[in-house]
């Protein structure tokens, strides 16, 4: 899924000019803020009550109405507000935004489903759905690369582009009906005390799911909003973000999996510490290389993963720059979401909801003063600012609430990745000189963390 994502975004930098990659970008980070707020803890609370369900199919069948009906409002809301707003009349934007909508819809559906592939532990299945989805997504896009189209200002190959996203979240979903049919039996169902105790579960997590979507990817729209330049500006910020979602994905796939055991275990009184430990340790692993590669490799990757036109200059930053800004929110990105899920397991929302709307509206009230100065930089630091205050302030309150085992082996051995991999990135970037030599420079350092993982026997440290 990585090495499609960041092939697609390859072919959309180098196939649309800044202007219509800006469109692009803004489109997806528009959709986001709503597709979060259409999820609405349904997910996170669909895991956890299904799992412990006697009849898990009348549960799932509740919340794929519950999803139906908010998911409507939600983006009915969305597609309202983009269209009315003048800033963007006359721009690409509302279109793009029709276009893309379908992108999230069909994921949110394909997500509930995905309940059953998780409670059953048959994760196989989503592995199928996902990956294919990515690979008609990128071969459509692809297509158009292979057939010629270079920096075309052409809105009709950006409406193409859009529309294979929405060709692979409608395969995704198809897929994942499918298999999910088959492991529980799919049925929308209105129960209304059911479908009323479940809402109320959620709401609270869908505030705070909504909160998240404010601190992490509302800039894009507050860019969109405050710059007449917005377009250019989400051009070089917007790439950086979906390369970063990598950063923050893997933390968010690591924890979804170990959710359904450690809510089993502590309802069960068992003793999670060692679980939790093991989690926080592969999320300082993950936060860390990617914390690293963003932040002494940012040139030769952009300059990888998009084209010599996103690179800053003397005059201008560019998406280099954003990504060694960005790198610090990837690390605590993981200590973030650990603290979320730890405290979402316990439904303590009374601690996260608060934390997390304090972040947002710090976030919010930065990047209106910031972005009309500094554009994306601005956007980038307001991002630094919010992560670290959540850090602070969220990750306490988690350990306080369900405590964890942290060997002083592993950490001696952390420290010994860490320096070993800031080493080998340093002796190694002056030599990335061309896209093959990164990509080599890449292949070296894969072999330099697999074998230093093995010597520290991290291995054994997470399993």
């Amino acid at each position: 899924m990585v090495g499609l994502s960041i092939i697609s975004v390859k072919f959309v930098a180098i196939g649309l000019t800044k202007e219509l990659a800006g469109i692009y970008n803004s489109s997806y980070g528009y959709v986001q803020v709503f597709a979060i707020l259409a999820d609405f803890g349904l997910y996170a609370v669909a895991v956890r009550e299904v799992s412990k369900a006697t009849d898990k199919s009348k549960v799932l069948g509740a919340l794929i109405t519950l999803r139906t009906i908010i998911l409507t409002l939600s983006f009915s809301c969305a597609l309202l507000i983009v269209w009315i707003l003048p800033q963007w009349h006359g721009t690409a934007l509302p279109v793009s935004v029709l276009i893309t909508s379908m992108v999230p819809i069909f994921t949110l559906f394909a997500g509930i489903v995905r309940t059953c592939f998780q409670v059953e532990y048959n994760m196989q299945y989503v592995f199928l759905a996902e990956v294919t989805q990515r690979i008609l997504s990128t071969a459509m896009i692809g297509a158009l690369i292979f057939m010629g189209v270079r920096a075309s200002s052409d809105t009709a190959h950006l409406h193409f582009m859009l529309y294979a996203g929405a060709a692979g979240a409608l395969l995704l979903f198809a897929i994942s009906l499918y298999y999910g049919n088959r492991l529980i039996p799919l049925r929308p169902t209105i129960d209304k005390a059911l479908m009323k105790s479940l809402f109320l579960q959620a709401a609270p997590f869908g505030v705070a799911y909504f909160c998240l979507a404010l601190y992490r990817h509302f800039d894009m729209t507050l860019i969109a909003l405050l710059r007449e330049d917005f377009e250019i500006q989400n051009a070089y910020y917007g790439f950086i973000l979906r390369m970063a979602d990598v950063g923050f994905l893997l933390p968010t796939y690591l924890l979804n999996s170990m959710l359904p055991t450690l809510s089993a275990k502590d309802s069960k009184g068992e003793d999670t510490r060692v679980l939790l430990g093991k989690t926080f340790s592969a999320l300082l692993l993950i936060g860390i290389t990617a914390l690293l590669f963003s932040l002494m490799w940012s040139r030769p990757l952009v300059s990888m993963l998009t084209t010599e036109q996103y690179l800053s200059t003397a005059l201008r930053p560019g998406s280099d720059t954003a990504l060694r800004l960005v790198s610090l929110p990837m690390f605590l990105n993981g200590i973030i979401i650990y603290s979320f899920y730890v405290l979402l397991n316990r439904h303590n929302w009374q601690a996260l909801v608060p934390r997390l709307a304090v972040a947002a509206i710090c976030s919010i009230v930065m990047n209106i003063i910031l972005i009309p100065k500094l554009g994306f930089v601005g956007a980038a630091y307001t991002s630094i600012a919010v992560h670290v205050l959540l850090a602070v302030i969220l990750f306490p309150k988690a350990v306080a609430e369900m405590p964890f085992t942290l060997t002083r082996r592993f950490a001696k051995d952390f420290a010994i990745y860490t320096l070993v991999l800031l080493a080998g990135l340093w002796l190694f970037r002056p030599l990335l000189l061309t896209s093959l030599s990164t990509l080599i420079g890449l292949a070296a350092m894969s072999i330099i963390i697999v074998a230093t993982g093995w010597f520290c026997k991290l291995h054994k440290s997470l399993l």
